[in-house]
C-alpha cells in the first residue's frame, strides 16, 4: 500500500498522472499526512513557482437572516417575525462598503437568507445603486441557492434571474451552499436546498456566458469520504468544460444543534486540503481557511497544497454565529505569509495583483 501510494503520488507531483476517484478515496483514508502534503507543496509549487502567496481584502454582508431552508448545520438564520430577524438597511450597507474600502478593500461578498420578501427587483435595484454609488466595487453576491431561490419565487428560470442580476451589477459567484454536492447528504443536512445537478447547472451557465466563480466544500459531518471525492469529482468535471472556477475553498463544518461532527480537527482539514490539491489538477488556485481554522493552521495549509489565505474577512458572520471566531489584521496576515517564507501580495477577485 505505501509503495503503491508513493508511485501515485510521484506521478501526480510531475503531472503526468491524474487521480482517479478510487485513489483519491484510497489518499483520503491514508494517514500519511506528512508524504500528501508533501506532495499537494509539489504541485502547489509546479503550478505557482512564484515567490508569493495571495491573500484579499472584503467583507461578507449579510443582507438578511431570514432563511426558508433552515439547513441542519447552520446557526445564523432565523425565521421570519422572530425578534432578531433583519433585513440591512441602504444606510447600513453604504456603511459598511465605506469602511470596507478604506481598509483596502475591493469588492463585498453578498450573502444572505432565502427571504420570501425579498424579490428579484429587490436585488436588481440594490445592485443598480451599488454600482452607480461604487463604480470601483466588485460584488461577488448570491450563491446558487439563492439564484435558484429567487427562480422558484418569480417562476422564471434561473438563467434569466443571473441576466437579470448580470445587466444589474453582479460580476462574480461564490460557491458558497455547496457543502457536499451529494444528494444523498443533502438531503439529510438540507433537505430543503438547491440540488446537486441545479448547483452546478448555475455555476455552468454563469461561466458558459463569461463569468467566473469559486467551489466550495464543507465537510466533516455525515459524508463519507467517497463522499467528499465525488464533490472533488464533479468540480473537476465541470471545469474542464468551462475554466470557470477561479479557487477551491474547503473548510469544516462548525458543529451545531444535532448534526454529527465527524474529524474536524486540523489532521483532517490539511488532508482534506492536500487531496483537493493533487485531484483539482485544474483549478488554479486553493484557498485555506484560517476562518475556521485559526491563522496557524491556515498558515501551515500553504505548505498542504493552498496557495492563497482568502480573505482578510473583515466581518463575519456565519461561522461565528456557531462558536468559531477567529479575526486578524492585515498586518497579521502578511506576518503569516512571510513566516511561511512567502512574500505577501495582495489581490482581487479574479487573482490580479494588487501591488
Amino acid at each position: 500500500m505505501i509503495k503503491k501510494l508513493e508511485t501515485i503520488l510521484h506521478a501526480v507531483m510531475e503531472g503526468v498522472h491524474r487521480l482517479t476517484a478510487e485513489e483519491a478515496v484510497m489518499l483520503l483514508e491514508s494517514h500519511d499526512l506528512a508524504c500528501l502534503g508533501a506532495a499537494a507543496e509539489a504541485v502547489t509549487k509546479r503550478l505557482h513557482p512564484e515567490n508569493y502567496r495571495t491573500y484579499n481584502v472584503d467583507r461578507n454582508i449579510n443582507y438578511t437572516n431570514v432563511c426558508e431552508c433552515r439547513c441542519r448545520f447552520c446557526g445564523f438564520s432565523c425565521d421570519d417575525g422572530d425578534p432578531g430577524a433583519y433585513v440591512i438597511s441602504r444606510d447600513e450597507m453604504y456603511q459598511k462598503i465605506d469602511e470596507t474600502l478604506a481598509l483596502g478593500g475591493t469588492q463585498i461578498l453578498l450573502q444572505g437568507g432565502l427571504n420570501p420578501h425579498l424579490r428579484l427587483e429587490w436585488f436588481e435595484s440594490l445592485f443598480s445603486d451599488l454600482r452607480a454609488r461604487y463604480p470601483q466595487l466588485n460584488i461577488h453576491g448570491l450563491s446558487a441557492t439563492e439564484i435558484w431561490y429567487l427562480a422558484r419565487l418569480e417562476g422564471i428560470s434561473m438563467e434569466e434571474v443571473m441576466e437579470r442580476l448580470r445587466k444589474t451589477g453582479l460580476r462574480t459567484i461564490p460557491g458558497g451552499g455547496a457543502e457536499i454536492l451529494v444528494d444523498t447528504v443533502r438531503k439529510q443536512i438540507s433537505p430543503k436546498k438547491i440540488g446537486t445537478d441545479d448547483w452546478f447547472r448555475v455555476m455552468r451557465y454563469w461561466h458558459e456566458t463569461g463569468g467566473n466563480s469559486t467551489a466550495t466544500m464543507m465537510f466533516g459531518h455525515v459524508e463519507t469520504l467517497a463522499d467528499r471525492v465525488e464533490h472533488f469529482q464533479r468540480v473537476r468535471d465541470l471545469q474542464d468544460e468551462t475554466h470557470g472556477f477561479t479557487a477551491f475553498i474547503a473548510w469544516t463544518y462548525q458543529p451545531f444543534r444535532d448534526l454529527p461532527c465527524r474529524k474536524k480537527g486540523a489532521f483532517e482539514y490539511l488532508k482534506t486540503v492536500a487531496v483537493a490539491r493533487l485531484f483539482l489538477d485544474n483549478v488554479p488556485n486553493i484557498q485555506a481557511s484560517w476562518v475556521t481554522q485559526g491563522m496557524r493552521i491556515g498558515q501551515l495549509a500553504l505548505s498542504f497544497g493552498a496557495n492563497d489565505m482568502g480573505s482578510l474577512m473583515i466581518e463575519e458572520n456565519v461561522v461565528a454565529s456557531c462558536g468559531t471566531v477567529f479575526h486578524a489584521s492585515e498586518m497579521e496576515m502578511r506576518n503569516a505569509i512571510r513566516a511561511a517564507g512567502y512574500e505577501p501580495k495582495k489581490r482581487n477577485v479574479f487573482y490580479e495583483l494588487l501591488e
